[in-house]
């Protein structure tokens, strides 16, 4: 999850400082508005690698604030007290006041995660703490708590070498910094830390209270990032909306933060080999069809999303795996708008109905993805209800692969110049006029929002039972050849 946080997050100095002196009037006149009101309650819970800012990060919002009006909680081993109560005492002890702001390092997540690195929690026991967790966190909303949840991302490597500068050979810091994970030592504990920060991640983001993941490599970018998400969640909490920060920590216009995308990573100048093109083809074609006919295939199924640009060519790299499966065993939706017997009921529903039987296959061209991408952008659905759909979905695929069903998610990805020579194309022939509508050409008018809205989209969906495939698409070929290629090592896996 959260491809979007290993892409390059960088301010200029120049950048930051512009960034800093709009964030600084905003933020102060959005806590005495959450201060004079007194309505709610502000947690900002610090997580992340060492290394990673964390107290940096603290430092920096007590600049930007009223310190009047902050505090900070710190949390380590539980003292005799602390242990002579249930463990969430002391966070309750502690609670702010509403129109106050805390600050917490070492928070109820930390706690967890510890327990679960060193081996004190089984998976079990570790998975009915966060349904735990997340019931605790709702029931906070609703009694007025906004809580703000960072993970300051940096690789494990970088954040052990900025941690080595910081020592002496006796051992002592050179400056301050928080250090958390000190006593998970051994690449065992260090793998099981970092898998059960990403289940938690992914299982405890709700949409009231979501996971804002940080990339930490750049410190301006860092902060400017937090005070962005902190604004968001201290003008939630004024207009007395959910706090639900946009999990990308995504610019208001004031503050000027760059916006990160997936597809800027990707290098859509790729294409396939032409004079090999049809022997790969078929070959993978091939070995989709042994995939999908084995005997082993018969206790599984496989679902098969597409998403992507209008005209990105969905339709070709379908055609191109339905030529391997048995016509009786696949089925293709295209989804649309939903009609009205679908809106009577959960949004979710269309698409459960439409789930294959073990050892068939089901190719949806569109998907679920509808809520958080078309529905997101066209104002068709609130902001709660697109925020809550996240671990909606992951739920829904979770379950999925619980029972042995496959999922397989592609977003292919093509140019703003390739869109338009594809829909000058469709004009000028007669048999793909159908293919274009006028809804297309507005939505081209979108392209930021629905490129931002995907960039979340993968960020929050791609799981490790269920990840997304970014596709290359501008190369029709190229597109094909990765999507079964994909599809058949996912298989073969």
């Amino acid at each position: 999850m959260f491809e979007s946080a290993n892409l390059p997050h960088v301010m200029t100095r120049d950048e930051f400082e512009a960034a800093e002196t709009r964030l600084r009037e905003l933020l102060l006149d959005a806590q005495f508005e959450v201060a004079e009101q007194r309505r709610a309650a502000i947690m900002v819970l610090v997580n992340g690698s060492d290394g990673a800012g964390k107290g940096e990060v603290v430092n920096r919002l007590y600049d930007w604030l009223d310190d009047h009006l902050v505090e900070t909680l710190s949390y380590r081993k539980p003292t005799d007290e602390e242990r002579a109560r249930p463990g969430s005492w002391r966070y309750w002890r502690d609670m702010p006041s509403k129109g106050r702001i805390a600050l917490v390092i070492g928070s109820w997540h930390h706690r967890l995660l510890r327990n679960r690195a060193l081996g004190r929690l089984d998976k079990n026991a570790y998975d009915n703490a966060l349904e735990d967790m997340i019931r605790s966190e709702e029931m906070l909303r609703r009694e007025g708590v906004h809580l703000l949840k960072i993970w300051l991302h940096m690789d494990d490597r970088e954040a052990q070498k900025r941690l080595e500068k910081l020592r002496e050979a006796n051992g002592a810091l050179r400056r301050p910094a928080v250090i958390e994970w000190d006593e998970i030592d051994g690449g065992k504990a260090r793998a099981r830390l970092t898998d059960a920060a990403l289940e938690m991640i992914e299982k405890t983001s709700t949409g009231n209270a979501p996971w804002a993941v940080v990339p930490a490599s750049d410190p301006h970018y860092r902060d400017a990032a937090v005070g962005d998400l902190l604004l968001q969640t201290l003008t939630g909490a004024a207009e007395g909306t959910p706090a639900a920060p946009s999990t990308q920590a995504v610019a208001t216009p004031e503050s000027a933060l760059p916006r990160p995308s997936l597809v800027s990573a990707l290098d859509l100048a790729k294409t396939a080999d032409r004079e090999t093109y049809s022997q790969e083809l078929r070959d993978l074609q091939q070995r989709l069809t042994e995939a999908t006919t084995a005997k082993s295939f018969r206790n599984r199924g496989l679902v098969l999303v597409f998403e992507g640009n209008d005209a990105a060519g969905k339709g070709g790299a379908i055609r191109r795996v339905r030529e391997a499966l048995d016509p009786r065993r696949f089925r293709v939706h295209g989804v649309a708008a939903p009609s009205d017997e679908e809106l009577a009921r959960p949004y979710l529903w269309r698409f459960w109905r439409n789930l294959p039987r073990r050892g068939d296959v089901a190719i949806f061209d569109r998907s679920w993805y509808g809520r958080v991408l078309v529905e997101r952008v066209e104002g068709f659905a609130p902001p709660e209800d697109w925020m809550r759909a996240y671990p909606e979905i992951n739920d829904f695929e979770r379950q999925l692969g619980e029972c042995g069903y496959l999922v397989v998610k592609f977003w292919l990805a093509i140019s703003q110049d390739e869109q338009l020579r594809r829909f000058q194309d469709r004009e000028a022939k007669p048999f793909k006029r159908y293919k274009l509508t006028p809804d297309d050409w507005r939505n081209r008018e979108k392209w930021a929002l629905y490129e931002q809205a995907m960039t979340e989209m993968v960020d929050r969906t791609s799981s490790r039972l269920a990840p997304w495939t970014l596709v290359e698409a501008n190369d029709k070929k190229f597109a094909r050849l990765k999507v079964l290629r994909t599809i058949v090592e996912r298989l073969e896996a």
